[in-house]
């Protein structure tokens, strides 16, 4: 478990823990091992002991599976150009047929995961693979495999909705948080699952202030998020198309609840972020959060409680302060690898290569 506490002004922030769960049961006791068939390969989480949270946005499901890679290793930094060529050479298609869905780092072995969808059109296969020290691909084998599943209630239908199903998916301590898109009245979802699983989950719907729009919003989803605790609160810091930066209290996470979040920053339109990533340097929080449009930003969550929620138009940015990294170009994913480095996927003229930086 990895949870850091730190201290932002007068108030305390901690980095909520992804990888740990409570001990009422282990996970090992709770997976029956068969045969996963994913319809698409979306998010990933990881949890403790080896246990990868893998999103089918497709089929609306949350799967859980033991990938026994559990082995205690150092972070060492990985470093692989030309992935998807290499990808395509062990996967059996041209380089041009592979996209990178997400990349997480297990915390237990230090060993890097993609999800990755393998052909086009009716052909295309979704694939799990994991990368060596060495940055060798293997596959991830979900044939005899210990699993759980989930099943979303009332996912997005259609074909484009369906695959924002499943935006974005966390793991703190015993609850399992999925963003996504729902065929409800509040469109923009957030489910919280149990886990083990038990068959039930909390659905609400939340609606946010989207400054640069000048109107609150409820059909736009979360597209990636990351548990923190504020003041001894656990909340949920979510980012948006276009980009709010949005505060939900997890306390408010109830089966049918309608949620306002409060919006604390505004980072520009006409931007998707893309994945995001919270740690600690010189006694100071932030978030590394990569986009489509505005590069790398490192964001600020000083005095995160202090900011002024933003309720009405804005033009540019506002709220939270936040630089952009420049010397970061290409960024599509990026995930922790000890407490000073991070992973990053980044897509080139030469295709994608995953790259280790020292945390800015």
């Amino acid at each position: 478990m990895r949870s850091i506490l730190f201290g932002l002004s007068c108030c305390a922030l901690a980095l909520a823990s992804v990888t740990g769960f409570s001990a009422k049961a282990t996970a090992a006791e709770e997976l029956k091992t068969g045969k996963v068939t994913l319809q698409s390969a979306g998010p990933l989480a990881f949890g403790e002991k080896g246990i990868l949270f893998i999103g089918d946005p497709k089929a609306a499901v949350v799967y859980a599976v033991d990938t026994g890679d559990t082995e205690a290793a150092p972070a060492k930094p990985v470093n692989v150009s030309k992935l998807d060529a290499k990808l395509a050479g062990a996967l059996g298609v041209k380089a041009d047929e592979i996209l990178i869905n997400d990349l997480v780092v297990n915390p237990s072995s230090n060993k890097v995961y993609l999800s990755v969808t393998r052909g086009k059109g009716t052909d295309a296969l979704p694939v799990i693979l994991f990368l060596d020290e060495k940055g060798v691909a293997s596959e991830l084998s979900l044939d005899q495999i210990p699993f759980a599943r989930a099943e979303l209630r009332k996912p997005a239908e259609g074909a484009k909705q369906r695959l924002e199903a499943i935006t974005s998916i966390k793991v703190v301590k015993n609850k399992v948080y999925v963003a996504g898109l729902s065929n409800e009245e509040f469109a923009s979802t957030l489910r919280v699952f149990n886990y083990p699983f038990d068959g039930k989950s909390s659905n609400a719907g939340i609606q946010i202030y989207h400054g640069a729009h000048g109107k609150y919003e409820t059909a736009s989803p979360v597209r990636t998020f990351t548990p923190i605790e504020l003041n001894g609160k656990e909340e949920i810091l979510a980012a948006y198309t276009c980009t709010p930066l949005v505060r939900i209290p997890v306390s408010e996470l109830k089966d049918g609840a309608k949620v306002k979040g409060t919006t604390v920053a505004e980072l520009g339109n006409q931007n998707k972020p893309l994945d995001i990533v919270p740690y600690s340097k010189d006694n100071k929080t932030y978030l590394l959060m990569a986009n489509s449009r505005r590069g790398v930003m490192k964001v600020s969550l000083e005095n995160i409680d202090k900011v002024e929620a933003i309720v009405s138009k804005i033009n540019g940015t506002a709220g939270l302060k936040y630089e952009t990294i420049e010397s970061l170009k290409g960024v599509e994913q990026l995930d922790k690898l000890g407490d000073k480095h991070a992973v990053l996927l980044i897509k080139g003229t030469n295709g994608y290569e995953v790259k280790t930086i020292e945390l800015p």
